[in-house]
C-alpha cells in the first residue's frame, strides 16, 4: 500500500494539539490535505472530496454543524466513504459507546501516546469493520455495558445533558442540535427522571460522578450548580 494515497484531514480547536497531530501524521508519510478548528471548516474540507480519513476531536464548539455525536453522525451520513478517527479527552463510557455504535470504529484518548494515531489511521482506512482503541479507551470501554445499563439514556438525551452541564442554555442547545427548545427541554427532563434527579444542582453532581464532562470542567460545574441552587 502506498502511504501517500491515504489522504487525511485533521481537526481540533486547540492549535497546540492540532500541531502535534500534524507532526505525527505528516512524519508518517500520510498526506494531510487540510486542517480544521470547527465543524464548519471540517465540512467545507470534506466537501472537496479529497479525504480518506478524518481525524477529529469530539468537542469543538462554534461551528455550524455542532460537535460531538451529531457532528460525527452527520459526517458518516453525508460522506460515507470517509473513515473517521476520534481523538478525544472523553472519559465517559456511555458516550464512547455511542460513538462506536454509530460507526466510529477508531477512538483514541489524548491521554495516550499520540503515535497510536498511525495504527488507527491504517485500520480506519483499510477496513469498514476494523476497530482500534488506544489503551485508555480500551479500559473505559470495558465499563460501557454496566454504565449504559444503569443510565438507560438515549443518544439524544445523553448529548443534551452533556451540552447542558458543559454550560450551554436550552435555547443554545436547541440551535446547535437543530431541535426546538421544547424538544430539548423535554429530553433533558426525561433524562433527569431516568437517572433519578430533580434539581439542576444534583444533575451537575451526577455529571461529575459519571464523567459526563472532562475532569477539568469540574470547577465550572460546581460554580454553575451553586448558581442554580441559589434562591
Amino acid at each position: 500500500m502506498d502511504l501517500q494515497t491515504i489522504k487525511v484531514i485533521i481537526a481540533d480547536d486547540h492549535p497546540i494539539v492540532l500541531a502535534g497531530i500534524r507532526s505525527v501524521v505528516a512524519g508518517s508519510s500520510f498526506k494531510i490535505v487540510g486542517s480544521a478548528r470547527n465543524s464548519t471548516e471540517i465540512i467545507d474540507l470534506l466537501s472537496q472530496g479529497l479525504c480518506d480519513v478524518l481525524v477529529s476531536d469530539y468537542a469543538m464548539p462554534g461551528g455550524d454543524y455542532g460537535d460531538g455525536i451529531p457532528l460525527f453522525e452527520f459526517v458518516l451520513r453525508r460522506f460515507p466513504r470517509v473513515r473517521t478517527v476520534a481523538f478525544t479527552m472523553l472519559d465517559n463510557p456511555a458516550i464512547l459507546g455511542q460513538l462506536r455504535s454509530i460507526g466510529v470504529r477508531c477512538i483514541l484518548s489524548k491521554m495516550d501516546d499520540v503515535n497510536y494515531l498511525i495504527s488507527a489511521i491504517h485500520i480506519a482506512y483499510a477496513s469498514d469493520t476494523g476497530e482500534f482503541f488506544s489503551p485508555t479507551i480500551k479500559s473505559i470501554m470495558k465499563e460501557y455495558g454496566n454504565v449504559t445499563g444503569r443510565l438507560a439514556l438515549s443518544q439524544r438525551e445523553t448529548e443534551v445533558l452533556r451540552l447542558y452541564v458543559s454550560g450551554m442554555a436550552i435555547n443554545e442547545i436547541a440551535g446547535q442540535l437543530h431541535r426546538s427548545k421544547q424538544t430539548v427541554s423535554s429530553q433533558k427532563n426525561s433524562a433527569m427522571r431516568k437517572i433519578g434527579v430533580e434539581r439542576d444542582m444534583d444533575l451537575f453532581k451526577y455529571a461529575i460522578e459519571v464523567g459526563l464532562v472532562p475532569s477539568f470542567s469540574v470547577g465550572s460545574l460546581n460554580s454553575r450548580s451553586q448558581h442554580a441552587s441559589a434562591p
